[in-house]
C-alpha cells in the first residue's frame, strides 16, 4: 500500500486576546468526492524537515511569512484515502504556529480562506482527528502564560 507523509498548521491570530484559526477551504476532486475545510498542509519534499515543510507550505497556501511556531504542540495523525482505485495510507505531522496577519493570499490549491473563533472553527471542520487537533491547539493556547 503506498504511503504519503505530509506536515501542517494549526495556525491562529489572536483578536482581542482571544484565537480566531485559519482554516483553508479544499476543493472536491480525485482524492475526495466532496469540499471540506481543514488546516494548512503538504507533502515533506526529500531533504526537508518537518518544520521546513510547514513553513514552506504555509507560505505557499496562505502568503503567510511570520508564522512562529509554538513550543510543546506536535500531533500526528493517519487515515486511509482512495486516490485512482487505490488505497493510501497518509500519515500527518501537525503544528502549532501564531502569525499576526489578518489578510491572507491563498493559492489556487482552495477556494477561500477564514478566520474563525474556536467554537464556530469547530463546526466548520469536517474531519474528527481535525476536530481533536483544533482542541488540543485551543487548550495549548489557553495554558499559556498571558
Amino acid at each position: 500500500m503506498p504511503k504519503e507523509i505530509s506536515a501542517g498548521a494549526v495556525v491562529f491570530r489572536k483578536e482581542g486576546g482571544q484565537p480566531f484559526y485559519l482554516l483553508l477551504h479544499y476543493p472536491s476532486g480525485s482524492r475526495v468526492k466532496r469540499e471540506y475545510w481543514d488546516f494548512p498542509k503538504g507533502h515533506i519534499e526529500k531533504g526537508e524537515t518537518e518544520i521546513e515543510t510547514v513553513k514552506r507550505e504555509v507560505q505557499e497556501e496562505t502568503g503567510v511569512k511570520d508564522l512562529m511556531l509554538l513550543n510543546g504542540f506536535k500531533e500526528t495523525i493517519s487515515y486511509m484515502f482512495q486516490a485512482q482505485g487505490q488505497k493510501i495510507f497518509k500519515t500527518v505531522v501537525f503544528f502549532l504556529g501564531e502569525t499576526r496577519l489578518k489578510d491572507v493570499k491563498i493559492s489556487q490549491e482552495h477556494l477561500a480562506y477564514i478566520w474563525l473563533p474556536f467554537d464556530k472553527a469547530l463546526l466548520k471542520l469536517k474531519f474528527p482527528n481535525a476536530k481533536k487537533l483544533l482542541k488540543k491547539a485551543n487548550n495549548l493556547i489557553f495554558s499559556l502564560p498571558q
